[in-house]
């Protein structure tokens, strides 16, 4: 089956001026989308960021340029005079409002999308590189939301541009601290929040790896890390979906993006008072069970001398283990006493 799909994807790149039937050409297109939308790792593309520009060259086609650093590494970037999209970057544009898609609902949106994350010049980076926090994954928890994945760093470590894009948003806003949100030329958006700098504007073009904040713990935040979010027409969905972010790889070329993903208040935005109740009932809980002792029953005890050994009572002693005070005690077993 694989060879059958990698052979009809090779035909669409056949020469332009061969006769190809209408029926053919459609079954070749399905092909080729199946094979990207396929899951796989992809690396990100190198680091360029403090890397000497030695020239810029033509590529031959106008969108793109060559440039050669310093280090003997080239690179294609996109010439954005030609290759901006004006629908993607006018429409709903908004410098100031985290959210200007007020006007769109979820039930207007498609029930799916594709979504191309790279193209030929392989435009993607991870934002940054590390596993997601356990308590920090995307979904409810314990009745809460969380409508993005936290990324534990180190204070001042680089935070990346994870496509081709612009920026959107650079600011300080309550609940995310600095915040940095990109508009990418696919759709998406991507928010960098809890920075402790902004390294870009309002406007500017980035590449996919140019470094646009610093980590930090800015806003509400319990700790260094990054607060990062993939969000599609202001609806928020799983940014795991497309980043394996413990091995900084990309998890397929194309995405197929479906309704289903996300969450029905993310257009409400991130609530960081939520993500503080949830840090601090996991201390309490913590704490809870850093203060439980067990006792090994041995020959010769009872349940009134192991209560009064540890300073507690026989009830809580059978509450804790579900047992009656006429229990039989057996040698080895392990009792919670507190």
């Amino acid at each position: 089956m694989q060879a059958q799909l990698e052979a009809r994807a090779a035909r669409t790149a056949s020469s332009p001026t061969a006769r190809v039937d209408p029926e053919q050409s459609a079954a070749d297109s399905v092909a080729n989308l199946q094979l990207r939308l396929r899951r796989k790792q992809i690396e990100s593309t190198f680091d360029t960021n403090g890397l000497t520009v030695l020239d810029t060259l033509n590529s031959g086609n106008d969108a793109l340029y060559v440039i050669l650093y310093g280090n003997n590494t080239w690179k294609y970037v996109r010439n954005r005079a030609v290759a901006k999209d004006s629908t993607i970057f006018e429409k709903y544009w908004d410098t100031i409002s985290l959210f200007p898609y007020k006007d769109v609902s979820i039930a207007s949106l498609p029930q799916s999308v594709v979504i191309d994350l790279i193209d030929s010049t392989k435009s993607y980076h991870y934002p940054y590189k590390g596993a997601v926090n356990p308590r920090g994954k995307y979904g409810p928890r314990r009745g809460r939301r969380h409508q993005g994945v936290d990324l534990p760093l180190k204070m001042g470590e680089p935070v990346y541009a994870t496509f081709c894009g612009r920026v959107r948003i650079s600011q300080y806003v309550r609940g995310y601290g600095n915040l940095v949100i990109i508009r990418h030329d696919n759709g998406l958006e991507t928010y960098y929040g809890h920075l402790s700098e902004r390294l870009v504007q309002p406007g500017d073009w980035v590449e996919a790896g140019h470094v646009i904040g610093k980590g930090g713990s800015t806003g509400r935040s319990t700790g260094p890390h990054l607060h990062f979010e993939t969000r599609y027409y202001g609806q928020a969905f799983d940014p795991e979906r497309l980043i394996d972010f413990k091995n900084g790889m990309l998890c397929r070329e194309t995405f197929l993006l479906k309704k289903s993903f996300f969450n029905i208040n993310s257009n409400a935005g991130q609530d960081f008072d939520d993500e503080i109740a949830n840090e601090e009932q996991d201390k309490k809980e913590a704490a809870e069970k850093a203060a439980m002792r067990y006792h090994k029953i041995r020959s010769g005890d009872t349940l009134g001398a192991i209560a009064r050994r540890y300073g507690t009572t026989v009830s809580n002693i059978c509450r804790l283990n579900g047992i009656k005070s006429t229990t039989i005690l057996r040698i080895g077993r392990t009792l919670r006493v507190r």
